[in-house]
């Protein structure tokens, strides 16, 4: 059983596993695959008004998120998630337990919405994921991302609206 918790300090170590190999992989991830452990702990580990969790399960971290606002100001009404899970835990959940409890927390928060900004459109697996929590695609920037197979592919720019009206997708993708 995944649970779900805020981040302690004492994660860190796995967390900072997690990330290096996720960003390091350059395949879903558009943080750069050189990330140090000082940048990737600064861009990661949110303060309030955001948060940052790990997954958990059997007392060890399997994933993570980092949470809060998608802008300051005027934009603040909106929130936004990153998600990373271990290689081995993948594919058992911990994706979902952690896009549950963002969207949780982020409804607790009083946001009206959750905004992704960059989803690597071939990371199909967590697209399936968080159009089932939800989302919707609104637009695809093609050729945003630099995969390392692919070559240039598109971002996803997705929103889950936590209110009670539907949002409509609407594509930019050129063919």
């Amino acid at each position: 059983m995944v649970e779900v918790r805020e981040f302690r300090q004492s994660d860190w170590p796995i967390v900072w596993a997690i990330i290096h190999d996720v960003v390091s992989a350059a395949d879903t991830f558009p943080y750069d695959p050189a990330m140090s452990e000082r940048q990737a702990r600064e861009t990661w580990l949110f303060s309030p008004p955001g948060l940052t969790v790990v997954a958990v399960d059997a007392d060890r971290v399997v994933g993570t998120a980092a949470l809060g606002p998608n802008r300051p100001g005027p934009g603040s009404h909106i929130s936004t998630g990153s998600f990373m899970v271990a290689a081995e835990s993948r594919n058992r959940g911990v994706g979902r337990a952690l896009g549950e409890y963002a969207l949780a927390w982020a409804r607790r928060e009083g946001y009206a919405a959750m905004q992704f900004n960059a989803v690597v459109e071939t990371n199909t697996a967590a697209i399936r994921l968080y159009e089932r929590l939800g989302f919707v695609t609104l637009c695809t920037v093609p050729g945003a991302f630099e995969h390392p197979s692919r070559g240039r592919v598109g971002l996803n720019l997705m929103l889950c609206d936590l209110s009670s009206a539907p949002v409509q997708s609407i594509s930019a993708t050129t063919e």
